[in-house]
């Protein structure tokens, strides 16, 4: 008989960790995002980390800016920003308080809410595009700048929780480069997936834009 996912709320020293051994350790956490017309619960499937100033491919790389203060800590509260002009992405803080690490959501199962995800991504063919990148996780779960800074560890009243989920075996994790970094950083194999799940997106390279003319 296959246990049920724990629903007890992650503590914080669980993101007091070095960013390399919590992001592969999220995979098959809960999160569960509170809306005014019900909950949105998801499954981690693919995450990616960021490691500050030891990482070109970070926001944090050249310092602490408005943008990404909330990314110096503490651990456990969500970082959130807008790219492209058009999607957030989200974020949650990990390691000691100014170390500036975190770890990227990039896709997950929607196992609740999934009726309240559906009208966020209409563009989605099936549930398991739902939140099948990190802008389409963050579109699916309602989330944008407002929630910059919020506590994920918090028990209770937080628009934002990660529970302990199922934990997935090693043996089942892969990693290899993250999607869509460029230069230095895009050489780090910092990406973590759950293996042959259908919600983790393609890899993809960097290419570079085009400048407009």
């Amino acid at each position: 008989m296959i246990a049920a996912p724990d629903r007890t709320p992650i503590a914080r020293e669980f993101f007091d960790r070095p960013v390399l051994e919590v992001a592969p350790d999220l995979l098959g956490r809960t999160l569960v995002r509170a809306t005014p017309d019900g909950p949105i619960e998801l499954r981690l499937t693919e995450v990616e980390a960021y490691d500050g100033p030891n990482d070109p491919g970070s926001h944090a790389y050249r310092g602490r800016t408005a943008r990404n203060s909330v990314m110096f800590g503490p651990p456990g509260h969500v970082y959130v920003y807008f790219t492209y002009g058009m999607w957030h992405c989200m974020n949650l803080v990990c390691g000691d308080p100014g170390t500036a690490s975190a770890v990227l959501l990039r896709a997950g199962e929607i196992t609740e809410g999934a009726e309240l995800a559906r009208k966020r991504r209409l563009s989605a063919r099936h549930d398991k595009e739902l939140a099948k990148g990190p802008a389409r996780l963050a579109t699916a779960l309602d989330v944008d700048r407002s929630l910059d800074g919020t506590d994920a560890c918090a028990a209770t009243d937080s628009p934002l929780t990660l529970l302990h989920g199922t934990p997935v075996p090693a043996d089942q994790v892969r990693n290899g480069p993250r999607t869509g970094v460029s230069g230095e950083g895009g050489v780090h194999p910092w990406r973590f997936w759950i293996a042959n799940d259908p919600t983790v997106s393609p890899y993809r390279a960097h290419t570079p834009r085009r400048r407009r003319t």
